[in-house]
């Protein structure tokens, strides 16, 4: 039997960083108002040419290069995201090709803040089955182009980032101990965005209704989602620890998504454990989404917070309603990646990139040089051939 470990971790924040005080330029609000309501200071901010698709593969080389495996060896890439680039391709398969992937398999995954331990669940479940070998989860976010900048109750909140993990297949019992999945969707008007791809047909002079007018913002009820967040982190925790066959007081840390300080706050006092337990980094990058848990457990390690045989629980909420919570046994340290090694590796990835624009300019070519291979493009070819005779 295969037991998927975690054996490398990454994170990539932008440089750009938004604090409460600039905010407060923007929109009715102080420092103190954002802070004791959050327990956020500042969060990031993507560049003008960074995308989701960007910051996830720098999250997923760093945790390549931690796991010390080529992108070569991986066989499943799974992006966790609720801000892609396009609808198509997955924002995926654009890290795949920047990664230089070549025998991976790739999608995008959207449950919202709990994507990464869905995927994290999907890819287990695959090296479990024995149908994979290696896979990278990643959870990345743009979300700074989806906030209503007017919008107090959430433009405070959100920020941009990208963090990944690898998982490798062994027969040492450990890695994901038990996970659980869960859903409400009668509670998708607490949390949603929109769909952004409205483009009704002119002949049926079709009208979309006045809500949908700009589709492409953050819509929340703050005070319903700190509620349904606050009972069901904690049955989550309760449960997938129950099924590993642990006890919350054998439990050494937690790493819930960072929503909010407070939800977090409030579920430790509920579970009637010390808040100390649960891994907060809320107050530097506000609530990345679908990259929170990576983003924190990479902050972990570099704390020092995790050690060989820790038993660690990720713990995710979002618009949906989602949740979902996993039980992991820590068996990895740290290794060291020297500037030598990690030098090499840029230079694997400059390579993909132009292995892949070499592609693409073959293609071309290929279509210049011999046209469309349909059979109706080479009649038409051919009567054109046939005409100017």
């Amino acid at each position: 039997m295969k037991y998927a470990h975690i054996v490398g971790w990454g994170s990539y924040l932008p440089e750009k960083k938004l604090t409460n005080h600039d905010i407060a330029h923007m929109v009715e609000t102080t420092d103190e108002w954002i802070y004791t309501r959050t327990g956020i200071r500042e969060r990031r901010i993507a560049a003008e040419k960074e995308t989701t698709a960007t910051l996830a593969f720098e999250a997923a080389a760093r945790a390549l290069a931690v796991a010390d495996i080529p992108p070569s060896q991986v066989d499943l890439i799974i992006v966790a995201t609720s801000t892609p680039e396009y609808v198509f391709p997955a924002t995926a398969v654009q890290v795949q090709d920047l990664l230089g992937a070549t025998k991976a398999g790739a999608f995008d995954l959207a449950a919202a803040c709990s994507g990464f331990v869905y995927g994290l669940d999907m890819a287990s479940q695959a090296i479990t089955t024995g149908s994979i070998e290696t896979a990278v989860v990643i959870g990345a976010e743009t979300l700074s182009r989806i906030v209503d900048w007017t919008d107090r109750g959430t433009c405070i909140l959100f920020g941009d980032g990208a963090g990944a993990v690898v998982l490798k297949g062994s027969s040492v019992p450990g890695g994901l101990l038990s996970s659980i999945l869960r859903a409400d969707g009668s509670g998708a008007d607490m949390l949603k965005m929109a769909s952004v791809y409205d483009s009704p047909l002119p002949m049926f002079d079709l009208d979309f209704p006045p809500e949908r007018e700009n589709p492409k913002r953050i819509e929340m009820n703050g005070r319903q989602v700190f509620r349904f967040a606050t009972r069901v982190v904690a049955e989550s925790i309760v449960k997938v620890v129950e099924d590993a066959g642990l006890t919350l007081d054998e439990v050494d840390l937690i790493v819930p998504h960072q929503a909010n300080m407070r939800i977090i706050e409030a579920t430790a006092k509920r579970l009637k454990i010390p808040v100390e337990k649960f891994f907060m980094n809320v107050d530097r990058v506000g609530n990345t989404s679908t990259a929170s848990i990576p983003l924190a457990l990479c902050d972990a390690s570099s704390a020092g917070r995790l050690h060989p045989d820790d038993n660690v629980v990720f713990v995710g909420f979002g618009g949906g309603l989602t949740w979902a919570a996993a039980a992991i046994k820590w068996d990895v340290t740290p290794p060291d990646v020297s500037f030598d090694e990690r030098d090499w590796q840029r230079a694997r990835y400059i390579w993909a990139r132009f292995r892949s624009r070499l592609r693409q300019a073959g293609r071309q070519l290929g279509a210049r040089l011999f046209g469309s291979p349909t059979p109706d493009a080479r009649m038409k070819d051919a009567r054109r051939d046939a005409e100017r005779k």
